[in-house]
């Protein structure tokens, strides 16, 4: 089992130094450029977290409540922690490839983990920059039953990581595309990749990325890009460019630094003296898009009671609501900006 111990943080890479990966884009690449969102990713992205949470103080309001949970639990995570180096060099792509849906649940992504060819796997973990230990050994070796069990782990993590929080991660990465996909149809491919993270840049038929370990140019072959939302990778960015699986990016989405703050919003007095207190909540709680069940464990309102004050405030034309998946967003519309302005003036 990992230790509990934390490692100090290791001192930044000056941006002059950052090694530069550049992802060069064709039309057809642009063509196939899409969004997806991935909790199988999300789970290796928190054991790189809960391996050194010391470098992640963003997340220590998650991380240290899940620390004695797995702790209290005996959950034995050791073979899914060895596969997830830190400093995450090389993380083997079959662990958590990238998902061929848009929004996959977290079963279909165990069945593909679980079906992974014992060469692709063998093939994986060889090399120099390949984690290695008793237990990676022991994978290389049987395949097909190793990953059996790390799927069955990597379940058990989840229901003790990741499943009490998964509403409030899910609200913001399915809100992070909803964001990405305005910004396409405002200002298009531009300015949706220029917008992606302060490591990410576009130029002229380029996306250029900052990267820890990977460098150099990569065509992406008529496979168009992969951007995947992922809230444990913050504030870094990790890329996918090996053969077989489709280039991918995945970036941390807009409003991380804000998930695990507990403070509660006051709507403007002018405001609720014409809606109702609680229909004027909700809106000023829609900074981003959110769904149903995340308004309600926000302000202490029944999710029923959500539901009727959110339809209200829609068919006066003051929500949109988008369907994301099995989950419906919603976000405050032009109309309901102006009103706010008007109302905190």
């Amino acid at each position: 089992m990992p230790s509990a111990a934390a490692t100090p943080p290791r001192p930044p890479i000056p941006e002059r130094e950052t090694p530069m990966l550049d992802l060069e884009f064709t039309t057809r690449d642009m063509a196939r450029t899409r969004f997806a969102i991935s909790p199988l990713w999300e789970v290796v992205a928190a054991v790189r977290v809960l391996k050194r949470p010391a470098e992640h103080p963003l997340h220590l309001p998650w991380s240290g409540p899940v620390r004695e949970r797995l702790a209290t639990a005996r959950l034995d995570w050791g073979l899914l922690a060895d596969l997830v180096p830190a400093p995450p060099r090389t993380i083997p792509v079959f662990v958590a490839p990238p998902p061929t849906t848009s929004v996959p649940d977290l079963a279909l992504e165990l069945d593909g983990l679980r079906a992974t060819a014992p060469g692709l796997v063998r093939a994986a973990l060889h090399g120099p920059r390949a984690p290695s230990s008793d237990r990676v050994a022991a994978l290389q070796a049987d395949p097909v039953r190793e990953l059996a069990a790390l799927a069955d782990t990597v379940e058990a993590f989840w229901e003790l990581a990741l499943a009490p929080y998964w509403p409030r991660l899910r609200a913001l990465l399915e809100g992070d595309v909803l964001h990405r996909a305005r910004l396409l149809a405002r200002g298009g491919a531009q300015e949706l990749l220029n917008d992606l993270a302060s490591q990410v840049s576009w130029e002229e038929g380029t996306l250029r990325v900052r990267h820890w370990y990977a460098r150099g140019g990569r065509r992406l072959g008529g496979q168009g890009l992969l951007l995947v939302p992922s809230v444990f990778v913050w504030p870094r960015v990790f890329s996918v460019t090996g053969p077989g699986w489709q280039p991918t990016l995945r970036y941390p989405p807009r409003g991380v630094a804000t998930l695990w703050e507990h403070r509660r919003r006051e709507p403007s007095r002018a405001l609720a003296a014409v809606l109702g207190r609680t229909r004027a909540l909700l809106l000023a709680e829609l900074d981003g898009p959110a769904s149903t069940a995340e308004l309600a464990r926000r302000t202490g309102i029944t999710a029923g009671g959500v539901s009727q004050h959110l339809g209200a405030l829609r068919e006066a034309g003051l929500l949109d609501a988008h369907r994301a998946g099995r989950y419906v967003l919603y976000a405050r519309t032009e109309a309901a900006e102006v009103l706010l302005a008007a109302a905190s003036s």
